[in-house]
């Protein structure tokens, strides 16, 4: 099964609406028309209307970093899958692990979220992952598994081509360690596994898994040659064009 590559920046609490339309210009002057690799931007709820403007035309695709189950209603603070959608918003984060360790998150409330945005025609990014001392514990897999099982609890098996899942060991993200070419495929494989077990192995085959633990130019060759790995979801290098460009071109060359 042939999967595009998906390179999606998340900018995290970072860039101004003005600092957000300056670095989408210069990652559309050099690969707004190509359209062999995906690319998503997914800057600050802030800057999402601006961004989705000058994207309008190109081949970019817009990605929110978070969205709340519910329809409507009394969350202050919190925004709904109909007003992403309203945006032209494609792709939307969630579960990532940051929203887990500092607001607690669950899988079983990620899980709603995540059926929240399939049913609106959001194509979900499912960030899954283990923590140091569960790496070092010998539980990686485990801990991945149940985060698959429990997340994707009664999604949808027609929209499973919709699905995407992004592999972040959590100890590898912001700290400049990355998993192994090796290590990556091994759970990236087993990701695989595990929805070949619950959705069928060609519904499986399409599902693009991205790592998200520190890629960067430098790496980015090496971790998208392994057969598992369909992209990227990219923190801090997706913060400046030269970074992000320099992974965007590593898919390029391997898609070819």
């Amino acid at each position: 099964m042939s999967r595009k590559y998906l390179i999606a920046g998340n900018w995290k609490m970072n860039k101004t609406a003005t600092e957000a339309v300056d670095l989408v210009h210069e990652i559309n002057a050099s690969v707004g028309s190509q359209n062999s690799v995906q690319v998503c931007v997914c800057p600050p709820f802030t800057s999402l209307a601006k961004v989705s403007e000058l994207i309008e035309q190109t081949e970019l695709f817009l990605g929110a970093q978070n969205m709340n189950a519910e329809a409507s209603g009394a969350f202050t603070g919190e925004v709904s899958a109909e007003m992403l959608r309203d945006l032209y918003v494609s792709f939307v984060i969630l579960g990532h692990s940051e929203r887990r360790q500092l607001y607690g998150e669950t899988n079983e409330s990620i899980n709603r979220k995540v059926l929240a945005a399939i049913h609106n025609n959001l194509k979900p990014i499912y960030c899954i992952g283990e923590t140091l001392d569960e790496r070092e514990a010998g539980q990686t897999l485990e801990v991945v598994r149940s985060q698959v099982r429990q997340g994707l609890a009664d999604y949808p098996a027609s929209s499973v081509e919709h699905l995407i899942l992004a592999y972040e060991p959590v100890w590898a993200i912001g700290t400049g360690k990355t998993a192994t070419d090796e290590m990556a495929q091994e759970v990236h494989a087993d990701i695989r596994v595990v929805l070949s077990e619950m959705f069928g192995e060609s519904a499986a085959s399409t599902v693009r898994i991205l790592y998200g633990g520190s890629m960067k130019p430098e790496n980015a060759a090496g971790l998208l040659a392994q057969p598992d790995v369909d992209g990227g979801l990219i923190g801090g290098a997706s913060l400046t064009s030269r970074a992000f460009l320099g992974i965007i071109e590593a898919a390029t060359t391997a898609s070819s």
